[in-house]
Protein backbone atom coordinates (compact mmCIF):
# COMPACT_ATOMS: atom_id res chain seq x y z
CA UNK A 1 0.00 0.00 0.00
CA UNK A 2 2.50 2.75 1.14
CA UNK A 3 6.17 0.76 0.12
CA UNK A 4 7.51 3.19 -0.79
CA UNK A 5 7.05 5.10 2.46
CA UNK A 6 10.21 4.97 4.15
CA UNK A 7 10.20 6.87 7.90
CA UNK A 8 12.97 8.55 9.89
CA UNK A 9 13.98 6.51 13.21
CA UNK A 10 11.59 3.75 11.99
CA UNK A 11 8.52 5.62 14.28
CA UNK A 12 5.49 7.13 12.25
CA UNK A 13 3.40 9.72 13.60
CA UNK A 14 0.08 7.99 14.47
CA UNK A 15 -2.48 9.99 15.86
CA UNK A 16 -6.37 10.08 16.91
CA UNK A 17 -8.95 13.06 16.91
CA UNK A 18 -7.69 14.38 20.23
CA UNK A 19 -4.08 13.26 20.40
CA UNK A 20 -1.15 11.74 19.09
CA UNK A 21 1.23 9.22 19.77
CA UNK A 22 4.23 7.25 18.45
CA UNK A 23 3.55 4.08 17.13
CA UNK A 24 6.80 2.22 16.26
CA UNK A 25 6.87 0.14 13.16
CA UNK A 26 9.28 -2.61 14.69
CA UNK A 27 6.08 -5.15 14.27
CA UNK A 28 5.23 -5.43 10.63
CA UNK A 29 5.56 -3.50 7.62
CA UNK A 30 4.24 0.33 6.98
CA UNK A 31 1.21 -1.59 5.30
CA UNK A 32 0.68 -3.09 7.94
CA UNK A 33 0.11 -0.31 10.10
CA UNK A 34 -1.64 1.55 7.67
CA UNK A 35 -4.18 -1.13 7.30
CA UNK A 36 -4.43 -1.51 11.28
CA UNK A 37 -5.73 2.37 11.25
CA UNK A 38 -8.75 3.02 13.14
CA UNK A 39 -11.42 5.41 11.95
CA UNK A 40 -10.29 8.83 13.18
CA UNK A 41 -6.74 7.79 13.00
CA UNK A 42 -3.64 8.74 10.82
CA UNK A 43 0.18 8.94 9.73
CA UNK A 44 1.92 11.74 9.30
CA UNK A 45 5.15 12.23 8.69
CA UNK A 46 5.56 14.90 5.87
CA UNK A 47 9.45 15.93 6.86
CA UNK A 48 10.60 12.71 5.10
CA UNK A 49 9.55 15.01 1.79
CA UNK A 50 9.93 18.31 2.91
CA UNK A 51 9.55 19.73 -0.52
CA UNK A 52 8.17 19.21 -4.05
CA UNK A 53 4.95 19.38 -5.38
CA UNK A 54 1.86 17.20 -3.52
CA UNK A 55 -0.50 14.85 -4.74
CA UNK A 56 -4.00 13.41 -2.70
CA UNK A 57 -5.42 10.24 -3.61
CA UNK A 58 -8.48 9.17 -1.87
CA UNK A 59 -9.95 5.61 -2.39
CA UNK A 60 -13.40 4.88 -1.46
CA UNK A 61 -13.03 1.13 -1.37
CA UNK A 62 -10.51 1.28 1.55
CA UNK A 63 -11.77 4.17 2.86
CA UNK A 64 -8.00 5.62 3.26
CA UNK A 65 -6.47 9.22 1.79
CA UNK A 66 -3.15 8.92 1.14
CA UNK A 67 -0.87 12.46 0.49
CA UNK A 68 2.41 12.48 -1.32
CA UNK A 69 5.02 15.08 -1.80
CA UNK A 70 7.18 15.01 -4.77
CA UNK A 71 6.38 10.95 -5.26
CA UNK A 72 6.56 10.37 -1.64
CA UNK A 73 3.80 9.37 0.57
CA UNK A 74 3.80 11.89 3.60
CA UNK A 75 0.80 11.09 5.26
CA UNK A 76 -2.06 8.33 5.00
CA UNK A 77 -5.62 8.80 6.95
CA UNK A 78 -8.72 7.21 7.70
CA UNK A 79 -12.10 8.87 5.80
CA UNK A 80 -15.65 8.67 5.36
CA UNK A 81 -16.88 8.99 2.00
CA UNK A 82 -20.53 9.44 0.50
CA UNK A 83 -23.24 6.94 1.39
CA UNK A 84 -25.64 5.41 -0.86
CA UNK A 85 -27.79 7.99 -2.49
CA UNK A 86 -24.79 10.12 -2.44
CA UNK A 87 -22.13 9.03 -3.64
CA UNK A 88 -18.24 10.46 -3.78
CA UNK A 89 -17.42 11.62 -7.33
CA UNK A 90 -14.77 9.70 -8.89
CA UNK A 91 -12.01 11.57 -10.83
CA UNK A 92 -9.09 13.83 -10.72
CA UNK A 93 -10.18 17.25 -9.43
CA UNK A 94 -8.05 20.21 -7.92
CA UNK A 95 -8.40 22.40 -4.76
CA UNK A 96 -10.60 24.75 -5.93
CA UNK A 97 -10.85 27.21 -2.56
CA UNK A 98 -10.38 26.77 1.18
CA UNK A 99 -11.89 27.84 4.37
CA UNK A 100 -11.16 27.40 7.73
CA UNK A 101 -14.24 27.73 8.60
CA UNK A 102 -16.85 26.66 7.11
CA UNK A 103 -20.51 25.87 7.23
CA UNK A 104 -23.18 23.65 4.60
CA UNK A 105 -25.72 25.79 3.08
CA UNK A 106 -28.18 22.76 2.92
CA UNK A 107 -27.28 20.67 5.88
CA UNK A 108 -28.53 22.50 9.10
CA UNK A 109 -25.39 25.01 8.42
CA UNK A 110 -23.02 21.87 9.57
CA UNK A 111 -19.48 22.87 10.34
CA UNK A 112 -17.27 22.12 7.69
CA UNK A 113 -13.88 22.64 9.41
CA UNK A 114 -10.98 23.19 7.42
CA UNK A 115 -13.15 22.42 3.71
CA UNK A 116 -11.31 22.50 0.42
CA UNK A 117 -13.34 22.09 -2.53
CA UNK A 118 -13.09 20.19 -5.13
CA UNK A 119 -16.17 20.98 -7.39
CA UNK A 120 -18.64 23.78 -7.32
CA UNK A 121 -21.43 21.65 -6.70
CA UNK A 122 -20.47 20.82 -3.20
CA UNK A 123 -17.91 17.67 -3.02
CA UNK A 124 -15.51 18.60 -0.58
CA UNK A 125 -12.32 17.62 1.71
CA UNK A 126 -13.13 18.66 5.39
CA UNK A 127 -13.09 17.85 8.94
CA UNK A 128 -15.85 15.38 9.89
CA UNK A 129 -17.42 12.29 11.83
CA UNK A 130 -15.75 9.01 11.13
CA UNK A 131 -17.81 6.27 11.93
CA UNK A 132 -16.09 3.73 10.45
CA UNK A 133 -17.99 3.50 6.65
CA UNK A 134 -19.12 6.02 4.38
CA UNK A 135 -21.47 8.08 5.94
CA UNK A 136 -21.33 11.67 4.11
CA UNK A 137 -23.50 13.65 1.48
CA UNK A 138 -20.80 12.86 -0.94
CA UNK A 139 -18.25 14.93 0.66
CA UNK A 140 -14.62 13.28 2.07
CA UNK A 141 -14.35 13.48 5.81
CA UNK A 142 -11.19 13.41 7.56
CA UNK A 143 -10.33 13.59 10.84
CA UNK A 144 -10.50 16.88 12.63
CA UNK A 145 -6.50 17.37 13.27
CA UNK A 146 -5.34 15.90 10.49
CA UNK A 147 -7.96 17.94 8.22
CA UNK A 148 -5.89 21.19 10.09
CA UNK A 149 -2.66 19.32 9.30
CA UNK A 150 -3.35 18.44 5.19
CA UNK A 151 -5.07 22.36 4.93
CA UNK A 152 -1.70 23.51 6.43
CA UNK A 153 0.17 21.48 3.52
CA UNK A 154 -2.03 22.00 0.58
CA UNK A 155 -2.37 24.76 -2.19
CA UNK A 156 -4.91 26.08 -4.60
CA UNK A 157 -4.97 24.26 -8.10
CA UNK A 158 -3.18 21.47 -6.27
CA UNK A 159 -4.27 17.84 -7.79
CA UNK A 160 -7.06 15.09 -5.79
CA UNK A 161 -7.80 11.92 -7.33
CA UNK A 162 -10.68 10.28 -6.04
CA UNK A 163 -10.86 6.19 -6.96
CA UNK A 164 -12.58 2.80 -5.88
CA UNK A 165 -10.20 0.12 -5.77
CA UNK A 166 -10.84 -2.83 -6.40
CA UNK A 167 -14.22 -2.41 -8.33
CA UNK A 168 -12.12 0.63 -10.46
CA UNK A 169 -14.72 1.23 -13.03
CA UNK A 170 -14.45 -0.62 -16.67
CA UNK A 171 -15.19 1.64 -20.08
CA UNK A 172 -13.82 1.38 -23.24
CA UNK A 173 -11.72 -1.68 -23.67
CA UNK A 174 -11.93 -4.75 -22.07
CA UNK A 175 -9.43 -4.20 -19.20
CA UNK A 176 -7.47 -7.11 -19.78
CA UNK A 177 -6.92 -6.45 -23.44
CA UNK A 178 -3.39 -4.65 -24.21
CA UNK A 179 -4.63 -1.48 -25.83
CA UNK A 180 -3.96 -1.35 -29.64
CA UNK A 181 -3.52 1.42 -32.00
CA UNK A 182 -6.53 2.62 -33.10
CA UNK A 183 -6.82 2.14 -37.22
CA UNK A 184 -7.65 5.97 -37.90
CA UNK A 185 -6.10 9.07 -36.79
CA UNK A 186 -5.66 10.67 -33.62
CA UNK A 187 -6.97 13.73 -32.83
CA UNK A 188 -4.73 16.84 -33.75
CA UNK A 189 -2.11 17.57 -30.82
CA UNK A 190 -2.44 20.51 -28.97
CA UNK A 191 -0.35 23.28 -27.17
CA UNK A 192 -2.04 26.38 -25.33
CA UNK A 193 0.51 27.04 -22.42
CA UNK A 194 -0.88 30.81 -22.16
CA UNK A 195 -4.09 29.55 -21.35
CA UNK A 196 -2.59 29.06 -17.80
CA UNK A 197 1.27 30.64 -17.54
CA UNK A 198 1.74 29.45 -14.35
CA UNK A 199 1.16 27.02 -11.52
CA UNK A 200 1.72 23.52 -11.00
CA UNK A 201 1.37 20.86 -13.50
CA UNK A 202 -0.10 18.02 -13.75
CA UNK A 203 -0.49 14.83 -16.34
CA UNK A 204 -3.81 12.83 -17.04
CA UNK A 205 -3.69 9.72 -19.09
CA UNK A 206 -6.92 8.00 -20.66
CA UNK A 207 -6.54 4.80 -21.62
CA UNK A 208 -9.50 4.22 -23.47
CA UNK A 209 -8.67 7.32 -25.78
CA UNK A 210 -4.89 6.99 -25.65
CA UNK A 211 -5.14 10.48 -24.96
CA UNK A 212 -2.26 12.91 -23.04
CA UNK A 213 -3.98 15.77 -21.45
CA UNK A 214 -1.63 18.24 -20.03
CA UNK A 215 -3.02 20.72 -17.00
CA UNK A 216 -1.45 23.96 -15.17
CA UNK A 217 -3.30 25.24 -12.23
CA UNK A 218 -6.56 22.86 -13.36
CA UNK A 219 -6.84 24.45 -16.92
CA UNK A 220 -5.77 22.46 -19.87
CA UNK A 221 -2.96 24.19 -22.05
CA UNK A 222 -1.96 20.38 -24.07
CA UNK A 223 -3.25 17.51 -25.35
CA UNK A 224 -1.32 14.43 -27.31
CA UNK A 225 -1.64 10.92 -28.44
CA UNK A 226 -0.14 8.54 -26.48
CA UNK A 227 0.59 4.34 -26.61
CA UNK A 228 0.97 2.06 -23.97
CA UNK A 229 3.73 -0.77 -23.45
CA UNK A 230 1.28 -2.75 -21.60
CA UNK A 231 -2.42 -3.26 -20.09
CA UNK A 232 -4.08 -0.68 -17.78
CA UNK A 233 -6.74 -2.37 -15.43
CA UNK A 234 -6.81 0.21 -12.86
CA UNK A 235 -5.58 3.92 -12.18
CA UNK A 236 -2.17 4.41 -11.65
CA UNK A 237 0.09 7.26 -10.59
CA UNK A 238 3.49 8.46 -11.71
CA UNK A 239 5.85 11.35 -10.63
CA UNK A 240 8.75 12.47 -12.83
CA UNK A 241 12.46 11.89 -11.92
CA UNK A 242 14.02 13.57 -14.76
CA UNK A 243 13.77 14.22 -18.33
CA UNK A 244 16.92 14.48 -20.31
CA UNK A 245 17.19 14.92 -23.85
CA UNK A 246 13.35 14.35 -24.78
CA UNK A 247 13.61 11.17 -22.38
CA UNK A 248 11.07 11.28 -19.46
CA UNK A 249 11.98 9.15 -16.17
CA UNK A 250 9.20 8.19 -14.21
CA UNK A 251 8.91 6.38 -10.84
CA UNK A 252 5.37 4.90 -10.17
CA UNK A 253 3.57 5.63 -6.85
CA UNK A 254 1.56 2.48 -5.23
CA UNK A 255 -2.04 3.71 -4.13
CA UNK A 256 -3.85 2.85 -1.10
CA UNK A 257 -5.21 -0.39 -1.55
CA UNK A 258 -3.20 -1.30 -4.59
CA UNK A 259 -1.36 -4.79 -4.47
CA UNK A 260 2.20 -5.24 -5.05
CA UNK A 261 1.25 -8.13 -7.40
CA UNK A 262 -1.11 -5.74 -9.56
CA UNK A 263 -0.24 -4.96 -13.30
CA UNK A 264 1.30 -1.71 -14.43
CA UNK A 265 1.99 -0.44 -17.64
CA UNK A 266 4.98 0.86 -18.61
CA UNK A 267 5.39 4.96 -18.09
CA UNK A 268 5.25 6.68 -21.44
CA UNK A 269 8.59 7.78 -22.09
CA UNK A 270 9.41 10.44 -25.57
CA UNK A 271 9.31 7.37 -27.75
CA UNK A 272 5.68 6.69 -27.10
CA UNK A 273 4.13 9.68 -28.04
CA UNK A 274 2.46 9.90 -31.32
CA UNK A 275 2.22 13.76 -31.28
CA UNK A 276 4.89 15.98 -33.12
CA UNK A 277 8.66 16.50 -31.39
CA UNK A 278 7.84 19.83 -31.34
CA UNK A 279 4.96 18.74 -28.76
CA UNK A 280 7.72 16.58 -26.39
CA UNK A 281 10.14 19.74 -26.83
CA UNK A 282 6.94 21.96 -25.38
CA UNK A 283 6.04 19.53 -22.64
CA UNK A 284 9.55 19.29 -21.49
CA UNK A 285 9.69 23.13 -20.94
CA UNK A 286 6.88 22.84 -17.66
CA UNK A 287 7.19 20.13 -16.02
CA UNK A 288 10.01 19.14 -13.80
CA UNK A 289 10.94 16.44 -11.34
CA UNK A 290 7.85 16.28 -8.90
CA UNK A 291 5.07 16.70 -12.08
CA UNK A 292 2.83 14.25 -11.15
CA UNK A 293 0.80 12.27 -13.95
CA UNK A 294 -2.32 10.26 -13.27
CA UNK A 295 -2.87 6.97 -15.62
CA UNK A 296 -6.61 5.79 -15.84
CA UNK A 297 -8.53 2.83 -17.88
CA UNK A 298 -11.75 4.97 -18.72
CA UNK A 299 -12.83 7.47 -21.64
CA UNK A 300 -12.25 11.42 -20.46
CA UNK A 301 -15.30 11.80 -23.52
CA UNK A 302 -12.28 13.79 -25.20
CA UNK A 303 -12.67 11.90 -28.53
CA UNK A 304 -15.69 10.78 -30.82
CA UNK A 305 -13.88 7.07 -30.85
CA UNK A 306 -15.38 5.73 -27.89
CA UNK A 307 -17.94 3.28 -28.75
CA UNK A 308 -18.90 2.54 -24.92
CA UNK A 309 -20.57 5.67 -23.21
CA UNK A 310 -18.41 6.07 -20.15
CA UNK A 311 -19.69 6.32 -16.58
CA UNK A 312 -19.02 10.12 -15.82
CA UNK A 313 -15.66 10.61 -14.52
CA UNK A 314 -14.64 14.45 -13.19
CA UNK A 315 -11.60 15.75 -14.80
CA UNK A 316 -10.54 18.96 -13.52
CA UNK A 317 -13.84 21.59 -12.60
CA UNK A 318 -12.02 24.47 -12.62
CA UNK A 319 -15.00 27.36 -13.42
CA UNK A 320 -17.60 27.73 -11.01
CA UNK A 321 -21.12 27.40 -13.06
CA UNK A 322 -22.64 30.48 -13.30
CA UNK A 323 -25.89 29.86 -11.25
CA UNK A 324 -23.70 28.71 -8.43
CA UNK A 325 -22.76 31.31 -5.26
CA UNK A 326 -19.53 30.02 -4.82
CA UNK A 327 -19.27 31.36 -1.56
CA UNK A 328 -21.16 28.82 -0.10
CA UNK A 329 -20.61 24.74 -0.20
CA UNK A 330 -23.84 22.84 0.15
CA UNK A 331 -22.16 19.06 0.34
CA UNK A 332 -21.74 17.47 3.99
Amino acid sequence: MIRALILTAGVALLATAGSAQLQPLDEGTVMDAVERLKPGQFIWVPEIAPEGPMLVVVNIATQRLVAYRNGVPIAVSTVSTGRAGHRTPQGVFTILQKNVKHRSSTYNNAPMPYMQRLTWRGIALHGGNLPGYPASHGCVRLPHEFAKLLFDQTSLGMTVVIVNQPGQLRVGPNAQTAFEPPSGSFAPTTWRPELSPYGPVSIVVSAADRRMVVLRNGIEIGSAPVQFDGVVDRTQAYVLQSVSGGDYRWKRVTLSGERATASAMAAPDGGAFQGTDLFRQALAGVVRPGTTMIVIPDSLGLTARATVRPQQITVIEAEPAAYLDTGVTSGR
